[in-house]
């Protein structure tokens, strides 16, 4: 889930497989940098992020697995080599895994129709439906948008697992079949179905039994909820109108095959080992085969290259990118959980902040060091070019309230409205304000602000979601509601909540 919910107490995106650039040469020490306790605190302190945990594999030795900083702020309570933190997307990685387990033993086959496995899916086109294959699922090329059908599950939402994979089917395509890249979390959450109905254990009990306990990760999970739990867990942080500060976790264990383990600096080295062996396990013995692998880490959407990155990260220009099953593969420094089988390293950065800045520029200087590469003061360069992007965004939203025309009316909006996927919306009016509420997903509650002509701004009651968003009516000529779309109002909303692919239509009295 490239990012980062406001209740992940990590800050982490997908795991990224990476190839050494030809010509440099490595250190003969298998040390982790010598300063990398001096890095790793002023990136805390420039991207006041609270706690990091940090795991070096080197040359089949774990080099590095600890903690730094505390779990919570305000609490003394430091973060160490077992404290858990939310993974994210690297969890995708493991549901690609645990469908290659599955393939080894003949259960599934890549490259058959999900229907196969999964009589009732169903997506918006019948074509695609029938065609869609299990390693489609994984790839992010199926025609859905950016994040689309995430509002089913987050904020956290009353529809179950059956009911998201029910409600595919009225979700449009945004572009053609395998024609684009678009990430999704929802076709993580049929993966899961998936191996539910093949293998008679749950996504949960099938990875924990297979993979994390074989691997040795025996103090990570697999739910989101855990993160609530107490104990050895990072607490999620995130900048609340101008502020760092703790938030609440994400308790829903709708998409845990997109994002749900919780793992630590020293299980996450241990998962990198395994992975930098070819599935070979510290007691020689096969947690998964060689085609495996080579299944998980080949290229199967080409993505664009980045050619042109900001000028203070100039070394982040690479050659080719592309996304295999549940990773990236790049040429070059790439993402927060990283591997170089050529230089046989990893990388595990785990934050309980939503700061990218600070767990790539401690990735990328780790990197630096074993590739003997020219020396880059990534947290300078993060820094300036994220306040750059942010003062670009605050202009932006700055013009647009300098532009907007005030005057409007209230009555006309108040109805009971229903879009096709997500359910029912409603509109109020209340105390002599608009007052909008998802059906399904009690945290998204808002108050409707004039904006100018028929739309307005919806500012959500919960603060720490930090997604406001644009509502604008269509009239029909007698002035009454035709329909009503959505957008966020910053650039900086997490795509998951994809209130662009709502089309909300008054609900007419049945006849």
């Amino acid at each position: 889930m490239k990012r980062l919910r406001r209740s992940l107490p990590v800050v982490v995106a997908c795991l990224v497989l990476t190839v050494a650039l030809a010509g440099q040469a490595p250190p003969a020490a298998s040390s982790a940098p010598p300063d990398i306790d001096a890095w790793v605190a002023r990136a805390m302190k420039t991207f006041d992020v609270p706690g990091i945990g940090l795991g070096i594999v080197k040359d089949g030795t774990v080099v590095l697995a600890k903690g730094y900083g505390v779990r919570k702020l305000g609490s003394p309570e430091p973060v160490d080599g077992e404290t858990l933190f939310g993974i994210a997307s690297n969890t995708k990685v493991f549901t690609a895994v645990a469908l290659g387990l599955l393939v080894e033993a003949g259960k599934v086959e890549w490259d058959a129709p999900v229907v196969r496995y999964l009589p009732a899916f169903q997506l918006w086109d019948p074509y695609v439906t029938r065609e869609l294959s299990v390693r489609d699922l994984l790839v992010h090329r199926s025609g859905l948008g950016l994040g689309a059908g995430d509002l089913l599950w987050w904020p956290p939402s009353t529809y179950n697992r059956a009911e998201i994979a029910h409600r595919l089917r009225f979700i449009k395509p945004a572009t053609s079949f395998r024609s684009a890249y678009a990430y999704d979390n929802v076709l993580y959450l049929v993966a899961g179905q998936l191996i539910e109905a093949v293998s008679g254990q749950s996504w949960e009990d099938f990875v924990t039994a297979r993979i994390l306990k074989k691997a040795g990760m025996t103090g990570s999970n697999v739910l989101h909820s855990a993160a609530a739990a107490g104990g050895n867990v990072a607490a999620p942080h995130a900048r609340v109108d101008g502020t760092v500060r703790p938030i609440a976790p994400f308790v829903s264990d709708n998409t845990n095959p997109a994002g749900g383990i919780n793992s630590s600096a020293e299980d996450m080295a241990r998962w990198m080992h395994v992975l930098l062996a070819g599935g070979v396990l510290p007691d020689g013995s096969r947690l998964f085969s060689e085609r495996t692998l080579r299944q998980v880490t080949s290229i199967v959407t080409p993505l664009s290259p980045t050619t042109n990155p900001p000028p203070e990260l100039a070394p982040l220009r690479n050659n080719f990118a592309g996304y295999a099953l549940g990773l990236n593969v790049r040429d070059y420094y790439v993402s927060r959980v990283m591997m170089l089988p050529d230089a046989k390293l990893g990388v595990a950065v785990l934050t309980n902040q939503e700061s990218g800045e600070a767990f790539d520029s401690i990735a990328y200087h780790v990197v630096d060091h074993y590739l003997g590469a020219p020396a880059t003061d990534w947290i300078e360069g993060f820094r300036a070019a994220s306040a750059r992007n942010e003062a670009q965004m605050a202009e932006a939203e700055k013009k647009a309230a300098s532009a907007r025309d005030a005057a409007s009316t209230l009555e006309r909006y108040a109805a009971a409205y229903e879009d096709a996927w997500y359910g029912d919306i409603a509109i109020t009016l209340e105390q002599g304000r608009l007052v909008m509420r998802f059906s399904r997903t009690p945290s998204l509650v808002g108050d409707l602000e004039h904006w100018q002509y028929d739309t307005f701004v919806v500012r959500w009651r919960d603060r720490e979601l930090r997604a406001d968003a644009f509502v604008t009516f269509a009239l029909n000529p007698d002035g009454s509601i035709d329909q009503a779309k959505m957008r966020a109002v910053s650039a900086s909303t997490d795509f998951s909540f994809d209130f662009q692919d709502l089309l909300l239509i008054p609900k007419r009295p049945r006849v």
